[in-house]
C-alpha cells in the first residue's frame, strides 16, 4: 500500500484546497497519471500516481484543505477495481467499460530503442515566484538533445528562466503548450535516453475514460453562444458563491482554462472596489484593430510593471520634491583620476559610484527615506541596498547592489557593471532584485531634462537623475556657466515629511558639489 500525498507546494506555500478528483476509489491507475489536483493561492498543482495499481482509497474529500505531506489518498497493487460492498456492481460495470475501450491510448507512438524515460522538471524560480508562462519550445518531439542543452525558455515575472535538458537522448513527449502557466517542480517533457525520434510531433490531449470524442457544442458541453460551462472547483464555487458572482465568468489561469482559487478572489476583490465597473471591462470583447494596426499580448514582465507602478500610486502618498546640483567638481574628480581609476580596480570611473555614496550619506541622516511601511508599523532598515534602474529590450528592471555603505566607490562601480550586464543579456536572477532599500534611475542617460519618478513598492523613495546641461548661475554675484543637472526625489508622504525630503536633497548636494567631504566623512 502507497500513500500519495500533498508535494511540496513552494516556498512560503504550506497548505492547498483539494480540486477534483479525475479518479476514484477503484479504478486502476498508471505510473504519473494525474489522480487529483490541488489550489494553492497562486496555481493549481497535479498530482500523479507514483506507480501502477488501483487508487484504493480516497482519504481527502473535494473541498478539504491539506498541508503538506498530508496523506491524500491510498495506492494498493494490483491490475483490477477494487470493488466496495456499497457499489460492487457499479464497479464491475466500469472495469467492463475500460476492458471494452478503445485501445488507441495503449498503442500510442513510443520512443523506439527501449531508452529510460526520464522527466524534465520546471526548476526553482527564485523566493517568492510561484509560477511562469512557458514560451516556444526550442526542439519538437522527436529532436536529439544533450544534458544541459536548452528545450524552452519561461517567463516569469522579471526574468526569463532557460530550462535545459536532464540528460542526453531524444524528446519523447511535451506535456505543455506555448502559453501554459507552470508551477516549481511540474513535469513539462520527457526525454528517452538513447532513444529515436518519436513517431508523434506534438502534444497529445489527455484522454479521459468516458469522455466525449466528437468537437460539436452539444458534446463538448459549449453552449449555442460558444460559452464553455468549465469544472469549478469548491474553493472556486464557495468563493463565488459567497460574493454572488457567476463562477463561470471567472477568468481562469489553470489547467484548461480553469478558474483558481486566487483566480476567484482577484475578480471578486476587483468587483467589489470598482462596483462591478471592473466585471464589465473584463466580459467586453476586445476592440477590432484597423488594417495598419497590430495586437500584441503584454509579457508577463510588462503587465508586472504596469500593475506594480499602478499599485504604487494607488497605495501610497506620493510627492516629488526638486533641487539641482552643480556637477562641477565630481567632473574634475573624475576627468583627472579616470585613467589611474581603471588601472588599478579595472572598471571606468562613472557618475553613479557618486550619487550610491552621496545617498547612502543622505539616508544615514533622514532614515525615513531608507524605511518602509508595514501595516500601521515602520520598519527602519539599517542596512543600504540600493536598486538600479536599468532599461532593456525586455522592460525596466531594478537590479540591487547590496551593502552599499560597507563598498568603496570603486566597489559600487564594479558592482553595478556586474548588474548592467546581466540586465542586458537576460540573466538576472530574482535573487538580484530582491530586498532592494532605496532605488536610484538615471533618465538623463536618454536625455531627459527633468521627471517625476516613481516609487518601487515597498520603497519609500526613489532618486530621479537627469541629464548634464550647461546653464548659466549666480556664483558669488556673477553669472557663470555650470555643468548642473536637476534631481527629483519621489517619496512616500505617509512616511517621509517633506522637511525630511528636501534635507534629504540638500545633503545630497553638499556631498556632489563638495566630494572631498563626502570622502572624508565630514
Amino acid at each position: 500500500m502507497t500513500d500519495i500525498v500533498v508535494p511540496q507546494l513552494g516556498e512560503s506555500v504550506t497548505e492547498a484546497t483539494v480540486g477534483q478528483w479525475l479518479k476514484q476509489a477503484g479504478d486502476t491507475v498508471s505510473k504519473d497519471e494525474v489522480l487529483v489536483e490541488l489550489e494553492t493561492d497562486k496555481v493549481s498543482v497535479e498530482v500523479a500516481a507514483t506507480a501502477d495499481g488501483t487508487l484504493s482509497e480516497i482519504v481527502a474529500n473535494e473541498g478539504d484543505t491539506v498541508e503538506i505531506g498530508a496523506v491524500l489518498g491510498r495506492l494498493g497493487s494490483g491490475n483490477g477495481a477494487a470493488a466496495k460492498s456499497d457499489n460492487g456492481s457499479a464497479k464491475a460495470e466500469k472495469a467492463e467499460k475500460t476492458e471494452e475501450a478503445p485501445k488507441q491510448k495503449a498503442e500510442a507512438p513510443k520512443p523506439s530503442g527501449g531508452g529510460k524515460s526520464v522527466d524534465v522538471p520546471v526548476p526553482a524560480m527564485g523566493e517568492s515566484v510561484t509560477e511562469g508562462t512557458i514560451g516556444e519550445f526550442l526542439k519538437k518531439v522527436g529532436d536529439s538533445v544533450s544534458k544541459d542543452e536548452t528545450i524552452v525558455e519561461i517567463e516569469t515575472d522579471k526574468v526569463a528562466l532557460e530550462v535545459p535538458a536532464t540528460a542526453d537522448g531524444t524528446i519523447a513527449e511535451i506535456l505543455v503548450d506555448a502559453g501554459d502557466t507552470v508551477g516549481p517542480g511540474t513535469v513539462i517533457a520527457r526525454i528517452s535516453e538513447g532513444g529515436s525520434a518519436a513517431a508523434s510531433s506534438s502534444k497529445e490531449p489527455r484522454v479521459t475514460e468516458g469522455a466525449p470524442t466528437s468537437e460539436t457544442p452539444a458534446e463538448t458541453g459549449e453552449s449555442a453562444s460558444g460559452q464553455e460551462d468549465r469544472p469549478v472547483s469548491p474553493s472556486v464555487r464557495r468563493i463565488s458563491s459567497e460574493a454572488g458572482v457567476d463562477p463561470q465568468k471567472i477568468p481562469g489561469s489553470g489547467r484548461e482554462g480553469r478558474a483558481t482559487k486566487a483566480d476567484a478572489m482577484e475578480f471578486v476583490n476587483k468587483a467589489a472596489q470598482s462596483g462591478g465597473s471592473q466585471q464589465s471591462q473584463q466580459s467586453k470583447a476586445p476592440r477590432e484593430i484597423g488594417p495598419r494596426e497590430e495586437r500584441v499580448k503584454m509579457t508577463r514582465l510588462r503587465q508586472t510593471i504596469a500593475r506594480r507602478l499602478k499599485e504604487a500610486q494607488d497605495t501610497a502618498a506620493m510627492l516629488t520634491t526638486f533641487n539641482d546640483v552643480d556637477m562641477t567638481a565630481v567632473m574634475d574628480l573624475r576627468s583627472r583620476y579616470k585613467e589611474a581609476f581603471l588601472d588599478k580596480h579595472g572598471v571606468k570611473l562613472g557618475f553613479m559610484g557618486f550619487f550610491v555614496k552621496a545617498c547612502v550619506n543622505a539616508l544615514q541622516e533622514i532614515p525615513a527615506v531608507n524605511a518602509e511601511i508595514d501595516g500601521t508599523d515602520i520598519i527602519y532598515k539599517n542596512h543600504y541596498d540600493m536598486g538600479i534602474a536599468v532599461g532593456t529590450d525586455r522592460g525596466l528592471v531594478v537590479p540591487v547592489v547590496r551593502d552599499c555603505d560597507e563598498l568603496s566607490i570603486a566597489g559600487v562601480e564594479k558592482e553595478i557593471g556586474n548588474l548592467g550586464k546581466k540586465a542586458r543579456d537576460g540573466s538576472l536572477s530574482i535573487a538580484d532584485m530582491q530586498g532592494g532599500t532605496f532605488t536610484i534611475t538615471n533618465g538623463g542617460v536618454y536625455g531627459s531634462l527633468m521627471s517625476t519618478p516613481i516609487l518601487n513598492p515597498p520603497q519609500s523613495g526613489v532618486l530621479g537623475m537627469h541629464r548634464i546641461e550647461q546653464r548659466p548661475v549666480a556664483i558669488n554675484g556673477e553669472v557663470k556657466i555650470r555643468p548642473m543637472m536637476y534631481l527629483a526625489l519621489s517619496y512616500d508622504h505617509r512616511i517621509v515629511d517633506g522637511k525630511e525630503a528636501v534635507t534629504f536633497l540638500v545633503r545630497l548636494k553638499e556631498a556632489l558639489e563638495d566630494p572631498e567631504r563626502m570622502i572624508l566623512d565630514v
